[in-house]
């Protein structure tokens, strides 16, 4: 792989990072949502054991933010290649990079909203009021979270094909 200005040979790092990035804030996003979750879980199961299955639901969302985060570093790293037969450009590992940063660090943010929310639904209301309540207001209270997540995601999807598309679109006619 020879060293251009456009592609120089420490690009794909930044690439490498982004996919770094993704797993590492995403999963302590998922970790911190799944343990404080769980602490509302053993709260509610001391005083109404019944509710224990219902209580898992901020457990479920918080896996799902780590797997968000797994499918964002596939797709990065699909990307790349072995360096005699890929040309990656410094502008792709730049946008790698900041696709792995959106998606992680919107991870971490959601799986702390998914931990606090999780720990207090869990704890006031399941234990102070009806389970109605509980099972009518949990996923009005997910849902903006769970919709800051699927935006981190999507722009990373969006940038990943669009971006390249036309990179390699304008590279290749001029």
């Amino acid at each position: 792989m020879a060293s251009t200005e456009l592609a120089p040979k420490f690009a794909p790092f930044f690439g490498m990072a982004g996919i770094s990035f993704a797993m590492i804030f995403g999963c302590v996003g998922a970790a911190y949502g799944t343990a404080k979750s769980g602490i509302g879980i053993s709260g509610v199961g001391t005083f109404r054991p019944d509710l224990i299955m219902k209580s898992l639901i901020p457990v479920v969302m918080s896996g799902i933010i780590a797997v968000y985060s797994l499918v964002i570093a596939v797709l990065i790293a699909g990307d790349m290649g072995p360096p005699p037969g890929q040309n990656y450009s410094l502008f792709t590992g730049f946008m790698h990079l900041a696709c792995g940063l959106s998606v992680g660090l919107t991870g971490l943010a959601a799986g702390y909203a998914i931990g606090v929310v999780g720990d207090m639904v869990s704890l006031k209301l399941i234990l102070q009021f009806d389970e109605i309540n509980w099972v009518l207001g949990c996923p009005l209270i997910y849902a903006p979270i769970e919709d800051l997540r699927r935006y981190g995601t999507n722009i990373d999807l969006w940038r990943g094909a669009g971006f390249i598309w036309a990179y390699r679109r304008f590279d290749t006619e001029y």
